[in-house]
């Protein structure tokens, strides 16, 4: 397995585009089996988790056609409604094909889905929503699902779950009849793939709300679409230019709403971001300094369902705060282990204090020297990759594939910003 190896020290400089969000493109993939015309996706990140999506979906009949960051598939008709359990267990979007594919298809086998080990990751709410649908699900070792008397339905999602959302709007743009959806997750990337589902013919109403109504349509057909860049993606830029004291210009999304939530948690770190003309700008000239609560309290940065600060970024924003001056606290309510990686921080020499697995006290600035690590996740990884580019020495992390699932060549798109860093087999 490859690693990473880095030398810190070397501020980030340069212009720096994002490409296209992880977290929308998994879920569009999806939405291919929906209709038996070619569905066309352009700027599409490759990553290992869309590499393993399109394996599942070739492996189950659908037509691929892969050119520069377009992908056009085209499931016309499929050999096969039964994922392959080693692909199921390599991402967790592999559960996203439970809807489309009972939907159009009547019935689809799963096996539970892999991905990050950030805490339990239920799929009760994908399954009581389809199951309310008219939907007959069946679990043991793997998920057998069965199309019954589909229709449309009132449903309240126990929580405001992206991808149970996305599973279950998947499934009710083709029930006959009306859903309402209650509690839904209204994330940049859930309204994205609603715009694509749209543009297929689908009949959805509320996106960028919590309650979405869809009327069924008998078929869709195929569409093309752009999909969105990565507010995730582009924070963790941000956080890695400010963190290493460097001037970044970030092209495309800067006046998006889903970068102005993540603008707010920065700005009370001190990173220094400025959004003109669609450019957003970080530009550190004067060491950062965490901005205090009224009367001096300690201030907190806590994450949520959207628009609250995306859970994705607590971990880079956790080291971003080891380079300011002043003391906040960072409480993850979204995941029991997201927090689990700052004991490799700690070893670095940050002053953190883990008060419980929920929340930890960042008191900087610390100077961090360099480490050998190991990533548990994929934002954990993009977080040890920026501690490790402010560090004075050399950092080795292992387990780089973990990293490749969710960015891109990050070595070479960081190597083009002016840091040192080499990929070793």
């Amino acid at each position: 397995m490859s690693r990473f190896i880095i030398r810190g020290g070397n501020p980030l400089n340069g212009v720096f585009t994002p490409l296209g969000n992880k977290n929308a493109v998994l879920p569009m993939l999806a939405a291919c089996v929906l209709t038996d015309k070619p569905v066309t996706l352009n700027n599409v990140p490759w990553i290992d988790d869309v590499r393993v999506m399109l394996e599942l979906l070739a492996t189950l009949g659908v037509d691929i056609r892969i050119t520069e960051r377009t992908v056009r598939l085209h499931a016309a008709s499929l050999r096969d409604r039964k994922l392959d359990p080693a692909l199921c267990r390599r991402v967790r979007s592999s559960i996203l094909l439970a809807g489309p594919l009972t939907a159009r298809h009547g019935g689809a086998t799963l096996y539970p889905p892999g991905g990050d080990v950030i805490g339990r990751r239920r799929v009760d709410t994908h399954f009581d929503g389809l199951e309310a649908l008219g939907i007959r699900v069946r679990t043991d070792r793997r998920y057998t699902l069965t199309r019954g008397r589909f229709k449309g339905a009132d449903i309240l999602l126990d929580e405001a779950s992206v991808t149970a959302t996305e599973n279950v709007l998947m499934a009710a743009v083709l029930a006959p009849g009306q859903t309402v959806l209650y509690n839904a997750a209204c994330e940049p990337h859930v309204q994205d793939l609603g715009a694509l589902l749209i543009k297929m013919g689908a009949r959805i109403k509320g996106l960028g709300s919590n309650r979405l109504t869809i009327e069924g349509v008998t078929s869709l057909r195929g569409a093309t679409h752009e999909i969105q860049p990565d507010h995730i993606e582009i924070g963790s830029f941000a956080a890695a230019a400010a963190a290493t004291g460097g001037t970044l210009r970030i092209r495309g999304g800067g006046d998006a709403a889903s970068v102005r939530v993540i603008e707010r948690a920065f700005q009370r770190m001190g990173a220094p971001w400025t959004i003109r003309r669609g450019v957003l700008t970080v530009a550190t000239g004067r060491p950062m300094a965490v901005e205090p609560d009224v009367g001096s309290a300690i201030p907190k940065i806590e994450d949520g369902p959207w628009p609250a600060f995306p859970s994705d970024l607590m971990s880079v924003a956790i080291v971003l705060a080891t380079q300011s001056s002043g003391t906040i606290l960072f409480f993850e309510k979204m995941f029991e282990s997201r927090m689990y990686f700052v004991d490799q921080l700690i070893a670095m020499g940050a002053r953190i204090v883990q008060c419980d697995p929920h929340r930890v006290l960042v008191s900087g600035p610390s100077p961090l020297h360099g480490a050998h690590m190991a990533t548990p996740d994929i934002r954990a990884g993009m977080a040890l990759l920026i501690a490790a580019l402010c560090a004075k020495g050399q950092s080795i992390i292992e387990s780089a594939p973990i990293i490749d699932r969710g960015y891109e060549r990050m070595d070479e798109r960081l190597r083009a910003l002016g840091a040192d860093i080499i990929r070793e087999p």
